[in-house]
């Protein structure tokens, strides 16, 4: 927080000075005039504290979560008939974070200037997707904005819900992996050593496995330090190179084609893009215009792609179902199914139909994923640990039997 000092008019023509506590200078000039004062002059008296509250909202991003409860809580307002610049303002004076005040704050005062939400929306599009800024246009167009801000937190709820669930069902296996190779490596470059020492130094054969080990120990205890760099480099030319759109295009083909994750993730796109033009549609957005907002708020290159593609063919005349039809991405079901909500007229509560069905198969598939990743993990862990200990302790148990 920060403090400002101010001069201002009561309405009573009284002057008063003070200070206010608040996260930058439009919040506590709002604050201000809710009081029903007349700011003659304000400055903030600890820019070295502001410097800081600054430092800190960067790392107090609007998060997926935060955008979700925002959307319930304009529908709210809206429901209560308080106006946009009203609501915006309450919220940014009342929101969680720094960041996002700032951000209610900059669309209040895009309102106040005159205009309108979606467009003052648009302005921030690290927060709000194209997608959502549409849909809001939509809204407007339509005078139905309390139905689409619902609509719109329902649908982030479901996409956060399905994302999180797949990206958290990865966090244990890769926790265990990754103190699975750190405890080896230790193992290699701090025990191993003392212990091989000892079996060289007596003299006798040792097992090939064994000195399999110790190669392997020797390796990782003269060139750990150029390992860590490769490794490091390596991440840095992934990340680089996944930033370009070959790159991107790569990445997508790789993780799609992967076994058993690559499943999930098709299931997770299918999902999101069937759940994108339902939505859209029902809020009275054109086909055209929903498969290209779609394509870009997908998040993965492939299906960014097909969509942009299938845009440009249903702009030349084609069906939507005939349009995806030629991408082995996009399952026959699907097609099938858009055909009959074309020929039927109901293309939006089919897609919403797919976009429950697909949500079920990536629940699924996690779950089932989650059940056999964990006794396969305890597998490899104990085989690797039982091979590491049978090499040290059998050489050690042929010497003590020498004697």
């Amino acid at each position: 927080m920060a403090v400002f000092s101010y001069s201002a008019l009561d309405q009573s023509g009284n002057k008063r000075e003070g200070t206010i506590d608040a996260v930058n200078m439009d919040v506590a000039i709002a604050a201000l005039q809710r009081r029903g004062l007349i700011i003659s002059q304000i400055d903030e008296e600890n820019a070295q504290q502001a410097g800081l509250n600054r430092s800190i909202s960067f790392f107090n991003r609007v998060t997926n979560a935060d955008v979700v409860m925002l959307s319930r809580q304009i529908t709210t307002l809206f429901e209560a008939q308080v106006s946009a610049l009203r609501a915006f303002r309450l919220l940014a004076a009342e929101a969680r974070t720094p960041a996002l005040a700032s951000v209610l704050t900059d669309i209040a005062n895009d309102i106040q200037s005159g205009a309108s939400i979606s467009a003052a929306l648009g302005k921030h599009q690290n927060v709000f997707s194209a997608f959502y800024t549409n849909m809001v246009r939509a809204g407007e167009e339509s005078g139905k904005l309390d139905e689409t801000f619902a609509f719109l937190a329902d649908y982030l709820d479901r996409n956060y819900e399905i994302t999180t669930k797949a990206r958290n069902a990865l966090i244990y296996p890769a926790f265990i992996f990754t103190t699975f190779i750190v405890v080896m490596t230790l193992m290699m470059t701090l025990v191993i050593p003392h212990l091989s020492d000892m079996l060289t130094g007596v003299g006798q054969q040792i097992p090939i496995y064994t000195r399999v080990v110790i190669a392997i120990s020797n390796f990782l205890r003269h060139y750990i330090l150029l390992i860590v760099i490769l490794l490091g480099l390596g991440v840095g030319f992934l990340v680089r190179y996944g930033s370009t759109p070959r790159g991107r295009d790569m990445l997508s083909r790789a993780r799609l084609e992967f076994p058993i994750i690559g499943g999930i993730y098709q299931k997770i796109y299918l999902s999101r893009v069937s759940d994108n033009l339902s939505t859209m549609l029902k809020s009275g957005i054109q086909i055209l215009r929903g498969l290209e907002i779609t394509a870009s708020v997908v998040e993965d290159a492939t299906y960014e792609r097909i969509l942009n593609s299938a845009a440009v063919d249903v702009k030349a005349g084609l069906p939507v179902s005939e349009a995806l039809r030629k991408y082995p991405e996009i399952p026959g079901i699907v097609v099938a199914m858009m055909k009959i909500g074309e020929e039927t007229g109901n293309m939006g509560q089919i897609l919403e139909t797919m976009a429950r069905f697909y949500r079920r198969e990536v629940n699924n598939a996690v779950d089932t994923m989650v059940d056999l990743i964990e006794p396969i993990m305890i597998v490899a862990l104990a085989v690797g640990v039982a091979i590491l200990l049978a090499s040290v302790l059998i050489p050690i148990y042929n010497i003590a039997s020498g004697f």
